[in-house]
């Protein structure tokens, strides 16, 4: 059952710490040698705040709630975590990690890889769109991590290659409905209510960790918006835009892949080079597309907000929301892209006079300010 104060929090929508202690070193926290070598061999010089506050409670065995903005270090607070805790002899599933879609379980797999580099564990991503056939030999080999879609992972499990025997710890990143019996680890930049509603059936007594508002900021990314008085005209605003600023590499988000799909075709038609990702494209289309966007071959994505959450493009210096997110807690996941881990960025919105509404709970929700763009809008880009 929730307390009095799990049931204000969720009201509230924010977590609120129960957790002071922070470690602001690697070196102190005790890690195995061959870890902080790896930690320090993936470019980390100290613990960002969410690893400061995170890292220790899960090492020492707490069901952790940790939440704080996208790109301050997340997915490495729990990599780090389940490195530190699970036996490199134990050749099973020790550590079960879920992500809501196929690049981002790819993306954790990458991160637990390239810090582990120096321990003798392995990890596989267990995702839909790749054989199952594969899946299953991996398995049966006796990955000691598991990043893994929830329908794949549930296939696996049901079909007795994933044995979770010997699991010691289950972390669910970009919070979701998901039950289990083990110590629970979970992290998110925003924490709405029906998420909250849920860990308090699933987490027993959590430690609570909430990086504070003067750090869950929008801080490096300078937003503008754009008044567009019809949304017929916002085609025309983006070329106008796209014609005046010279883009390194940009994300445009629409809220529907018809809306995505629509506005790829119109811009190709006007000679514009861009690129369309949505969750009704095949894994292998995805892919390709996110390869050559990283490689920078492709410098504009149009994309749903399945793009949104986790997938780090370090290069991207400019989003624009072509549609305003459906919900305010989309709209730090899109941003995001453009600024992580205190990289710098801009971000335009198209606001119509039915935007406006949604626009001003989206400054008042973050305490932040959305300005008309300025005429120079190419010089901070």
């Amino acid at each position: 059952m929730a307390t009095d104060k799990g049931l204000e929090e969720i009201a509230e929508g924010q977590i609120e710490s129960n957790y002071d202690e922070t470690i602001d070193s690697f070196d102190a926290m005790n890690l195995k040698p061959e870890l902080l070598r790896g930690v320090y061999a993936y470019g980390f010089e100290r613990p960002s705040a969410i690893q400061q506050r995170a890292i220790m409670p899960v090492i020492k065995g707490h069901d952790v709630i940790a939440q704080a903005q996208s790109g301050t270090g997340k997915t490495a607070t729990f990599s780090i975590s389940v490195l530190q805790k699970l036996d490199p002899n134990v050749k099973q599933c020790q550590a079960l990690i879920l992500a809501p879609t196929r690049e981002l379980a790819q993306q954790i797999q990458k991160v637990v890889v390239a810090i582990g580099d120096f321990m003798n564990v392995e990890c596989h991503a267990c995702i839909g769109g790749t054989s199952v056939r594969d899946d299953m030999k991996a398995l049966q080999e006796g990955p000691q991590v598991v990043v893994g879609t929830p329908g794949r992972v549930q296939d696996m499990i049901q079909r007795r290659f994933l044995k979770t025997d010997d699991m010691k710890m289950f972390v669910l990143d970009e919070a979701d409905e998901m039950l289990s019996a083990t110590q629970v680890v979970l992290l998110s930049a925003t924490m709405p209510q029906d998420v909250l509603e849920v860990t308090t059936k699933f987490m027993r007594d959590p430690v609570r960790i909430l990086v504070k508002k003067a750090e869950l900021t929008l801080e490096g990314i300078k937003q503008f918006f754009i008044a567009v008085e019809k949304e017929d005209w916002k085609l025309d605003t983006l070329s106008d835009l796209y014609e005046t600023v010279t883009i390194t590499q940009a994300v445009i988000f629409c809220n529907t892949r018809r809306k995505v799909d629509w506005l790829t075709d119109k811009l190709t038609a006007r000679d514009f080079t861009v690129s369309a990702m949505h969750g009704d494209m095949d894994q292998g289309q995805r892919d390709l597309i996110m390869k050559e966007f990283r490689s920078g071959s492709s410098r504009v994505l149009i994309a749903t907000d399945l793009l949104a959450r986790g997938i780090d493009v370090q290069q991207v210096s400019l989003v624009i929301n072509y549609d305003l997110p459906a919900n305010r807690e989309n709209y730090i996941h899109r941003i995001g892209r453009g600024g992580r881990f205190g990289r710098k960025g801009v971000a335009i919105n198209f606001v119509t006079a039915e935007d406006v509404r949604m626009m001003r709970e989206i400054e008042q929700f973050y305490s932040t300010q959305i300005e008309e763009m300025p005429m120079n809008v190419a010089d901070l880009i």
